[in-house]
């Protein structure tokens, strides 16, 4: 009988025990979202930089480093759609261009977002910085100018997930500039403002009494950090996300960093975003959950042209590295961008060097939780965790990346061969798709291969039209399938009034 009892005890007891210890803490998420900030402008990547990024060098050299990162869009508000949704942002009624600031909400209601699954998986969720968007504002069917502002917004980020929201609705020159906390304002409107400057300006309109552009940086920095230390010291996990409105217009570094750089405003401004991640990561540090605390530094775009370009070039600093154009273009410039994680606990140094697309990190945060994703979440979205464990390179996690251009034009990327569904750069630089002029006589489609030539100054797609019509083919497939990830087909919002989808689909039918 004693042994009897000696061999039950000897199977359920050190069962009974991994039942009782504590569970494995699910990971703080902090996610930086920097604004019209360049592949270049990061020291650790730049090939022909005269920055030195300081802390984000630091965070690269003990995290992950995506070397073939992307945003969805080349602009501001569809790149942020597909943060937060892991859906491209051409499947959302918005076919081209971006929000302003007297906008309703893009984020239909019921759409699960990043925010709304990590909430529903135990996190406090909160949300600081630059929305971009949309909310109703109250009585704004009357006309922006019969705005009441003492009533609470509708449809603004407390009902897309957050728990907590503090920030502005726009780019930081885009009126009405008003702090709203959760769904309030936090001061009325007392003044109109606008500044002219060349680098320095933004649009005329009312001004919150408590609202000063140059400000708005380090107020959203403080308020992170002090996030960061007041949830870490709770039970819950909790989940940052942290939209800069900077090195975008106005480009306003403040006086400690003004001819840091030597490279003008624009290089002094990037310099203190560099300072402003520092004093996150410093915050994450001295909460005493570094180890246990994902965070990642990204931008949503390539360098605006309003920063300068051609003058920061000529004094040695390219804000696109090697890459051809800028924001808002098809070209690498305009959507490939630095993206890092550090994750001390489970992620070593090192680098992947495959294309991944910032719709992927709604999948992957979804993984870190175990939370299998449905079929209408996500759609656009990869699990990235393999990548992410792996300090060898693994098998492509994407079959191909979308990106999308202010124009609404499209270019499709599957290992080295990227197709430009378009003979124009889909945006700001040359050639344009406003000269209609320029536009004659060059062939339909571009095709380039990023591995022998990531310049994209041959086009090739004469020589490789199989590869013209697979690309193709794989675009019109997502586009019909309302996703590009394994599952079932889903439909994509205002299909009947989506002009280019259409031209997509007839492009190469002669």
């Amino acid at each position: 009988m004693k042994k009897h009892w000696a061999l039950v005890a000897g199977v359920l007891l050190p069962i009974l025990a991994s039942c009782t210890q504590e569970k494995e803490k699910q990971p703080n998420i902090v996610f930086i979202l920097a604004d019209d900030m360049g592949y270049g402008d990061v020291s650790y990547l730049g090939e022909k930089t005269k920055l030195t990024t300081t802390h984000i060098d630091q965070m690269a050299r003990e995290g992950v480093v995506f070397t073939d990162a992307h945003s969805s869009s080349s602009v501001s508000t569809p790149t942020r759609y597909g943060v937060l949704t892991g859906r491209y942002n051409w499947r959302s009624r918005l076919k081209s261009g971006v929000l302003f600031g007297y906008d309703k909400a893009l984020i239909p209601e019921g759409r699960e977002t990043m925010a709304s699954m990590l909430h529903r998986q135990g996190y406090t969720t909160a949300g600081i910085g630059k929305w971009h968007l949309g909310w109703d504002w109250n009585n704004i069917e009357a006309g922006k100018e019969h705005i009441d502002f003492s009533k609470p917004i509708a449809n603004g980020p407390t009902t897309r997930g957050f728990d907590y929201f503090y920030g502005f609705i726009g780019s930081l020159d885009m009126d009405p500039y008003v702090y709203v906390e959760n769904d309030m304002a936090t001061a009325l409107p007392d003044r109109v403002t606008v500044n002219e400057g060349k680098y320095s300006w933004w649009r005329k309109g009312p001004t919150g009494a408590d609202f000063k552009h140059e400000e708005v940086l380090p107020n959203l920095t403080e308020r992170a950090c002090k996030y960061i230390k007041e949830k870490a010291a709770g039970d819950q996990p909790y989940f940052l996300y942290l939209p800069l409105p900077a090195p975008h217009t106005p480009i306003l570094p403040t006086e400690e960093f003004r001819g840091k750089s030597g490279l003008g405003e624009y290089g002094d401004f990037v310099l203190m975003v560099d300072a402003m991640v520092g004093r996150v990561l410093q915050a994450v540090k001295e909460s005493g959950e570094e180890d246990n605390t994902i965070v990642v530094f990204t931008t949503d775009n390539g360098c605006s042209p309003a920063a300068g370009i051609k003058e920061l070039q000529a004094q040695g600093h390219y804000p696109s590295s090697i890459y051809r154009g800028h924001k808002a273009d098809l070209f690498d410039g305009g959507h490939r961008i630095p993206c890092i994680l550090r994750w001390p606990a489970k992620a070593k140094h090192h680098h992947v060097d495959q294309t991944i697309c910032l719709t992927d990190f709604y999948a992957t945060f979804a993984a870190v939780n175990n939370y299998q994703l449905k079929d209408n979440e996500g759609e656009d979205s990869y699990n990235l965790l393999p990548a992410i464990y792996s300090e060898t390179a693994i098998a492509p996690i994407r079959e191909a990346t979308v990106h999308h251009s202010i124009e609404g034009q499209f270019t499709i990327r599957k290992g080295n061969w990227k197709l430009l569904l378009s003979p124009s750069s889909g945006g700001w630089s040359e050639p344009t798709p406003y000269k209609k002029e320029a536009l004659e006589g060059l062939p339909k489609v571009q095709l380039y291969n990023m591995a022998e030539d990531p310049e994209e100054t041959k086009n090739v797609e004469a020589e490789h039209p199989e590869i013209v019509r697979e690309l193709h083919e794989l675009m019109v497939k997502y586009i019909r399938d309302g996703r590009s990830t394994p599952g079932a087909p889903q439909k994509n919002d205002n299909e009947g009034e989506w002009k280019q989808a259409k031209e997509i689909m007839d492009m190469l039918a002669h």
